[in-house]
């Protein structure tokens, strides 16, 4: 029996990347697993397949996240699927994208971040955990410059922090913990390849100045670690490359 036996875990877009490989180790842990996923049924269904074949129990979920009624239906699934909700990892962050308008970095990593877990609240029983999964670029961006093709993204990654984590007396009211989870750039990420593309070599700038840049599987592992970890609500895990940036917030 795992840590999660028995419980319910939406983990949003998570049909790729450091979201799918959570949705892979929740599992594990006897999590049931709503994988969510924005476009790519495929690959969505590609994990739920995996997660199966490993004994698992998971489905594939649909659900734009800027879209406040496609996140309800996202959260009532797993509770029509599972009969519960316990456990809401919010993974899904962009803003890089250039086709889908100005102003969609804010509506996705802080508007919708706090339109799911209004969503979640409605199931979220007591004893229930949120998770946010964010960058050191973004949690520290009032205090660290980052790489000006990334900024937007960072500043409303860090909106979207501050917006959930100013919810904490509700989320604490309603016996729900909130941890957050921050690591520098994630190796053989989308966003890592496209940061380096536009500007080469900050990949191998951030690798020297952290020592070594988790990949996605170790990433996945820390999230998963911290979706039943023994920490107060509130929390915030930095992991992989932290120690440069907090040299810098006191230098």
């Amino acid at each position: 029996m795992g840590a999660l036996a028995g419980k319910t875990a939406v983990v949003t877009g998570s049909s790729r990347g450091v979201g799918a490989a959570t949705a892979k180790l929740l599992a594990a842990e006897g999590a049931n697993v709503v994988v969510n996923y924005r476009q790519k049924a495929p690959r969505a269904n590609k994990v739920v397949a995996e997660i199966e074949a490993a004994g698992g129990r998971a489905i594939a979920v649909g659900a734009d996240l800027t879209d406040a009624e496609s996140v309800r239906q996202l959260m009532q699934a797993a509770v029509d699927t599972f009969g519960s909700l316990d456990l809401l990892v919010l993974n899904a962050s962009g803003g890089m994208e250039k086709d889908l308008g100005k102003g969609y970095a804010m509506r996705l990593n802080r508007d919708a971040q706090s339109d799911a877990l209004s969503a979640g609240l409605e199931h979220l029983p007591v004893g229930g955990r949120v998770v946010f999964v964010t960058s050191h670029q973004a949690h520290f961006i009032d205090e660290v410059e980052t790489m000006p093709e990334y900024e937007q993204v960072a500043r409303s990654k860090r909106a979207g922090e501050s917006a959930l984590t100013e919810r904490l007396p509700e989320m604490s009211e309603q016996g729900v913990s909130f941890v957050v989870v921050s690591a520098d750039m994630i190796e053989g990420t989308v966003t890592a390849t496209l940061l380096d593309r536009a500007r080469p070599g900050a990949l191998e700038a951030r690798r020297e100045a952290a020592g070594k840049l988790y990949s996605v599987e170790e990433f996945a592992a820390e999230i998963a670690k911290m979706a039943s970890a023994d920490v107060p609500s509130g929390h915030v895990e930095l992991v992989g490359g932290a120690d440069d940036f907090l040299a810098r917030t006191q230098g």
